[in-house]
């Protein structure tokens, strides 16, 4: 639901409400309103008590951009949508949505008392604290959030585990909303970020073509292996005159490699690649297959695979 724009003789409390989407912390509330009328307001139904120190101008269940302000506000002065949160809000698709992620400066310290007397029309609210959050570091936006690479990094760091870490940074590069350069850049400010070298070395290979989860993981294989590094989503045209690409390849051998995601379920994709393929084999190429789940499951057995196909091309190992 769109919130209508206030009229040009609004009231100071009209336009606030309408820039934190109806949600104000009381010490708001507090200064544009008489305190009684603020109480009365809340004691009869037409505004909402969210938790202590938050107001609802209204009484319905919370959306979802007025939950995001519950947390900022929660957190109190200079809280900033950060982490997996930050960027979900940037237009990274796919992302979980629970828990909100917010980050306040180091100084501060909220009290987690209150984040467990949230509603239940409340997600939960992680608070982080930083050292380091300068302006350069935060996104114009309603709430305010760090930027996509801060917000990459940090959601990396707070992740469950590496792959969930790898995943978040995936997602990102490959939806276009970040540059990996952009990631190393920021990384190089934040000499304490946690898993440091795991964010540079997934940034890395991304910068070197890998785009999804399957082939960073598949590149690792081979450097782990000490087999050649393949060239990475390298564009080929088929004998339709189409543009194709290649998940990994190498020129000298004349060997491919594809890792096949989920959407490889569906029959009309399997049927196209597979048109691709016999244009591969028409051509002379090699070609070898892995749903990515194999990869992450099998690596011996893929690793066997394609050293074999490599010495079959000629390549011998120095």
């Amino acid at each position: 639901m769109i919130a209508r724009l206030p009229s040009r003789d609004a009231s100071e409390l009209d336009w606030l409400a309408f820039e934190q989407h109806g949600v104000l912390a009381t010490r708001q509330a507090y200064r544009l309103l008489n305190e009684g009328i603020v109480r009365s307001r809340v004691r009869t139904g037409r505004w909402r008590s969210i938790c202590r120190g938050v107001l609802l101008t209204g009484n319905g269940q919370l959306t979802r951009d007025q939950q995001l302000w519950v947390a900022v506000l929660v957190a109190g002065p200079g809280a900033v949508l950060a982490g997996a949160t930050a960027a979900a809000e940037g237009g990274v698709r796919g992302l979980r949505r629970e828990p909100l992620h917010v980050l306040v400066p180091s100084s501060r310290r909220p009290g987690r008392s209150l984040l467990r007397r949230l509603p239940l029309d409340m997600p939960g609210v992680v608070i982080h604290r930083t050292r380091v959050l300068p302006e350069q570091h935060l996104q114009a936006a309603r709430p305010t959030r760090t930027t996509m690479a801060r917000a990459l990094i940090d959601g990396a760091g707070w992740a469950g585990t590496p792959r969930e870490a790898q995943a978040l940074l995936a997602s990102a590069c490959q939806q276009g909303k970040v540059r990996p350069g952009e990631i190393r850049e920021m990384l190089g400010v934040l000499p304490r970020a946690p898993r440091r070298p795991l964010i540079r070395r997934t940034v890395d290979d991304i910068a070197g073509g890998a785009q999804a989860l399957s082939e960073i993981d598949f590149i690792r294989l081979c450097r782990r292996h000490h087999l050649p590094r393949p060239n990475l989503q390298k564009h080929r045209t088929d004998a339709g005159g189409r543009t194709r690409w290649l998940d990994a390849y190498w020129h000298e051998w004349r060997l491919q490699v594809e890792i096949d995601g989920a959407h490889h379920m569906d029959v009309r994709q399997w049927a196209a690649d597979m048109l691709r393929q016999n244009d591969v084999w028409t051509a002379g190429d090699r070609i070898l297959r892995f749903p990515a789940w194999f990869v992450r499951a099998h690596p011996d057995r893929v690793v066997t695979a394609v050293r074999n196909a490599l010495r079959a091309a000629g390549w011998r190992p120095e």
